[in-house]
């Protein structure tokens, strides 16, 4: 087995993955420049939703946050041209993760899957053909890499793809919603957009939509139909990046699913990887490296379905939400007020959020349970002045999910400035009623 992972594949799939995630990067952090994202998500705000256990990563002083991107940049260009390889994927991985960990508004699935992609890159030694390091120490070229490094990366994009499917098998996706509405909104959309009311192209693109999640991935390892797959999977992209508004992820997923295809497929299309006749693959075979490999995949494998372990439906708890591949599968809206009582008195007043959070923070903390009671322990930090006597923030919510009538998220009696964040259940979290029906729409 342990021979068989580090068979020697061609390299030319993973250097032009490596470009492409590299340029890729190298836009998204030119996007965060140009539509001034830097200032408004990173330094304007006065309370970041940091993630449990990680209320230690704050942003950057001064101009440290603008500093910190340019780095970014660099390193992205770095890691595309094979420049300091190794110190690059490392750092960079290291830079965007930190920037993921600042706030939990700003949490994206692509976010997320870039950091794994880095950290994944660190090991792939993508680097030895069509790069810079290459060019300058001949020591490290080769037109193969062991075989185990194009599969972690199949591995985790076969991951979300699945995952992504199997999320999708829940009544609200399977009878239309939230697509439904996305769709009616989009009307506009060139040449089929006027059918976008139609209950035959809302089912058709809900089911489409789950079954190229869940058979993507064999079609691609299958030889008779791979290109088609990934004919289907560009289209399935493109229309995403035309009708959601998901930044990079239609690209980089389009990127990625070409790893699928035979490693050498580049020289086949006469791309710019040189075929170099160089000695055997070296490769580190210590049991220490593929168990950690091991342990990854079986991380990325069951942490996503944790979300079992909670009660109720967790597109309304958000218990095991994230990290979960739970991708444009709900539409939830409502509003929350956070009152102050002075438990002294009985006076209640409502505290203004727009005081303390930025307008995409509102959004955010009026409709996920876990940043309702994190920003209502911050407000009870705050607010608490030593000549008064105890007082209590207790959150008064109306939020739908999906089209459903709007009703209560949290218990609005409970002091949600008392109750600790932790992994396990919120029972003071409102369970969803109706879950299964949505025809009082």
């Amino acid at each position: 087995m342990i021979k068989q992972l580090f068979q020697p594949v061609d390299i030319a799939s993973l250097v032009v993955f490596r470009i492409a995630f590299g340029l890729i990067m190298v836009w998204e952090v030119w996007r965060y420049y140009t539509n001034s994202w830097i200032e408004q998500y990173f330094i304007a705000p006065k309370f970041y939703f940091t993630y449990l256990g990680f209320d230690w990563v704050k942003p950057w002083g001064g101009d440290g946050m603008y500093w910190h991107f340019y780095g970014l940049y660099v390193l992205a260009v770095c890691v595309a041209i094979g420049f300091a390889y190794r110190l690059s994927t490392v750092l960079f991985f290291l830079g965007f993760s930190y920037i993921f960990l600042l706030d939990q508004a700003r949490y994206l699935n692509h976010f997320y899957l870039i950091c794994l992609l880095s950290f994944l890159l660190i090991l792939v030694p993508a680097h030895r053909a069509f790069s810079v390091d290459a060019w300058l120490f001949k020591g490290i070229r080769s037109n193969v890499v062991p075989i185990w490094a194009l599969w972690i990366l199949r591995f985790q994009i076969g991951v979300v793809y699945i995952y992504a499917g199997i999320a999708k098998l829940n009544d609200d996706w399977l009878r239309g919603d939230p697509m439904r509405d996305w769709l009616a909104a989009r009307t506009d959309f060139p040449i089929i957009g006027q059918w976008f009311t139609e209950e035959w192209m809302v089912y058709g693109f809900s089911y489409g939509g789950m079954l190229l999640d869940l058979l993507v991935v064999p079609f691609l390892l299958w030889r008779r139909t791979r290109w088609l797959a990934l004919a289907v999977a560009i289209i399935f992209h493109f229309m995403n990046h035309q009708l959601f508004n998901i930044g990079v992820f239609p690209f980089m997923m389009i990127a990625a699913t070409t790893l699928f295809l035979k490693p050498d497929y580049p020289r086949r299309l006469k791309l710019p990887v040189p075929e170099l006749a160089m000695p055997p693959l070296r490769s580190l075979r210590t049991t220490a490296f593929l168990s950690m490999l091991g342990v990854y995949a079986v991380f990325q494998l069951l942490f996503p379905l944790r979300h079992w372990l909670y009660p109720g439906n967790v597109h309304w708890t958000e218990e095991g939400h994230r990290f979960s591949w739970h991708m444009k599968l709900r539409d939830k809206e409502g509003e929350a007020h956070f009152m102050l009582v002075d438990t002294a008195t009985g006076t209640l007043w409502e505290v203004p959020l727009e005081d303390y959070l930025m307008p995409h923070q509102i959004s955010d903390a009026s409709t996920r349970p876990d940043m309702i009671v994190q920003l209502a322990r911050y407000l009870g930090e705050i607010l608490q002045e030593p000549e008064t006597g105890p007082i209590e923030i207790r959150v008064i919510t109306n939020v739908s999910l999906n089209g459903r009538p709007p009703q209560p998220l949290v218990n609005p009696e409970i002091d949600l400035s008392a109750e600790k964040r932790s992994w396990r259940s919120s029972d003071w979290i409102v369970p969803l009623q109706d879950p299964a029906d949505t025809a009082a729409r």
